[in-house]
């Protein structure tokens, strides 16, 4: 990936916002056990902070990256990220499950469209060569912070407090926003220039109707494969990663720490994903990279049905490490692919894809809880490696047909 220094500091400034923003989340997943005691309910019913903050995140990247393709993708993010630093400082100090979860759908509305606007803003300043794999170290950076946080998260639990981590995921984005605001205001291009800069580069063939429609129309139209990958890779990966820590905790013992530190191989595996899927997608194509991101899914869920029987937490090494990897090869892909369903509108493009993907992750904890207590966890881990074998035969089939298409 050949990049000038100037779209490097781009890349890793807006990875470590997409870092700050998947900390701020995924550390909760270790993090449940201690919330639930602290606030004197039960661990499952404690799963929905982690849905107060996926649902909204998901739902509002559209909405999110449309407002960056209109008032300038820089300038929104700076709001986003503010918003962000202040809605986790408020999840420190909520009294109460139902304020905490509040603060968490606040949270999760500003920082919905951290990954979305920064996503099309990178495929502005590098270009369409070097898009998937400079989107693919974006995200890699940033799901880095969804494993390390995981980590970091429980060791301040176990040190501090559940507030404690929250806090200091706060002075986190206010270093990103920090960071942001040191970055030339001419690489969020035209729509972060001047109002008569903005106003000579109007586009009259730009998109114009209803904002529903429009998405509707990216969403179910030539692409609609690409969304719908999307949304089961969700379902499955995220679904499944949020459950990791109590898992751990009720079938193996282990405590906030000790389950974090293994679900930080997520975040090491999404970073070397991260820097190889430019050399997968060169030698097998885009649908290849997604071959082999499922592929490492369903090893993921196969270790994990091996901690249900055994009872040991040797196999979950494997399941983080091969679940990072195996997200961060699928989510970059689809959102590269996604990019060529309408280069006018590349911010509603790629927040369609964080729809699939977030919302998607949020029902996936929300039936998971259901599907824990009807059967156990060894039943969650069965479902979702059916959904991910249907994704991987009838998503690869389909994804195939788009690319003869292209051809």
């Amino acid at each position: 990936m050949n990049l000038t220094s100037e779209q490097k500091r781009v890349v890793y400034t807006l990875g470590f916002c997409g870092l700050v923003s998947a900390a701020d989340n995924w550390f909760v997943s270790p993090a449940l056990p201690a919330i639930a005691n602290a606030l004197g309910v039960a661990a499952s019913a404690a799963a929905i902070v982690l849905t107060a903050y996926l649902v909204p995140y998901g739902l509002l990247q559209p909405v999110c990256g449309t407002l960056g393709d209109r008032f300038g993708r820089l300038r929104v993010l700076h709001v986003i990220v503010a918003g962000l630093a202040a809605g986790t400082f408020l999840c420190a100090v909520a009294p109460t499950l139902p304020l905490l979860v509040a603060a968490r759908v606040l949270t999760g509305c500003f920082a919905a469209g951290i990954i979305a606007v920064s996503q099309a803003l990178v495929g502005d300043v590098v270009g369409p060569e070097p898009r998937g794999a400079a989107v693919g170290v974006l995200m890699g950076i940033t799901f880095t912070g969804q494993g390390l946080s995981s980590g970091l998260g429980g060791i301040i639990c176990d040190l501090m407090s559940w507030r404690a981590a929250f806090a200091c995921f706060g002075v986190l984005a206010v270093v990103a926003l920090a960071l942001l605001w040191r970055l030339p205001v001419t690489c969020g291009g035209t729509a972060d220039a001047s109002p008569r800069a903005r106003a000579e580069a109007v586009d009259p063939s730009a998109p114009t109707g209803p904002f529903l429609a429009r998405a509707a129309r990216i969403f179910f139209g030539s692409h609609r494969t690409v969304y719908l990958v999307a949304c089961t890779t969700g379902l499955v990966f995220l679904g499944v990663y949020g459950f990791m820590g109590t898992f751990l905790a009720e079938r193996c013992g282990l405590g906030s720490t000790q389950a974090g530190l293994i679900m930080m191989l997520y975040g090491v595996m999404c970073l070397v994903g991260g820097t190889v899927s430019g050399r997968i997608g060169a030698a097998h194509g885009p649908r290849g990279v997604v071959y082999v991101g499922e592929a490492s899914g369903l090893v993921a869920i196969a270790a994990l049905l091996a901690v249900s029987v055994t009872g040991s937490w040797a196999p979950a090494l494997l399941a983080a490490g091969a679940l990072g990897f195996g997200y961060i090869l699928t989510q970059p892909t689809l959102v590269s692919l996604s990019m060529d369903a309408d280069p006018a509108q590349t911010g509603l493009c790629t927040g369609l894809i964080g729809l699939g993907v977030f919302a998607g992750g949020g029902v996936g904890s929300a039936l998971g809880g259901q599907l824990v207590a009807a059967g156990g966890y060894p039943l969650l881990w069965a479902v979702a490696a059916v959904v991910l074998a249907g994704q991987l035969v009838l998503g690869g089939r389909a994804l195939a047909a788009l690319d003869r298409r292209a051809r």
